[in-house]
């Protein structure tokens, strides 16, 4: 039995971390496996990779390096950890896969969307999300969720207004490119109404299933 690939994606301050703990206590009550994973990170390599990436001293990194470093601990997370767990029948629900760096990398730093995606499915083996919900929210609502956290902003949370909001119209982008797949959800909205959204669906393609 093949398991479900979902993943989660999102401009910072979407609330993706909610939503998928949500999920994951839903389906668990429900009896199913579930495994999570974040990107970058999931494995020993991953984490090493993710330290690198999200690290404030190492502002002004290439794109270029940027992304090689992504697509490696994705490489390595789906290897490792994604395929064989949803060869085992288990549901994955990732925080983030390579939806991010089509939006973040290509078309935010401007590498170019096409050659990110050939890059990705390369990375991945051809792993593509069953699912993937995301997050859409105000650029300005997203920056006040993460000022009202009290945490420290990683390297790419740092980065100016003008590349958020290219990554907000990026996302919205790839949504109408790939309505099959990827499900565009109001963040503004109530927790517990996106919920109720997120449920519904992953429900209607367990029972397709």
């Amino acid at each position: 039995m093949i398991g479900l690939f979902i993943t989660f994606e999102g401009p910072d301050g979407s609330g993706k971390t909610t939503q998928i703990e949500l999920l994951t206590g839903y389906l668990k009550e429900k009896g199913r496996e579930v495994v999570t994973v974040i990107e970058p990170g999931g494995t020993k390599l991953g984490k090493k990779i993710r330290h690198i990436l999200l690290d404030k001293e190492n502002t002004g990194m290439a794109p270029t390096t940027e992304t090689l470093l992504f697509q490696a601990s994705r490489a390595e997370l789906v290897s490792k950890v994604i395929s064989p767990a949803l060869k085992s029948g288990s549901i994955v629900i990732c925080d983030r896969f390579f939806d991010s760096t089509i939006v973040y990398q290509g078309i935010a730093r401007g590498l170019g969307k096409e050659k990110i995606i050939d890059m990705s499915l390369w990375a991945t083996g051809g792993l593509v999300p069953d699912l993937t919900f995301l997050l859409s929210l105000d650029v300005n609502r997203g920056e006040e969720r993460i000022s009202d956290s009290l945490r420290d902003r990683d390297r790419i949370e740092m980065e100016e207004e003008r590349f958020k909001q290219k990554i907000c119209d990026g996302y919205l982008e790839l949504a109408e490119e790939f309505k099959d797949r990827i499900i565009p959800i109001d963040a503004g909205q109530e927790i517990k109404a996106v919920f109720n959204i997120i449920r519904g669906k992953v429900d209607r393609e367990l029972k397709r299933r």
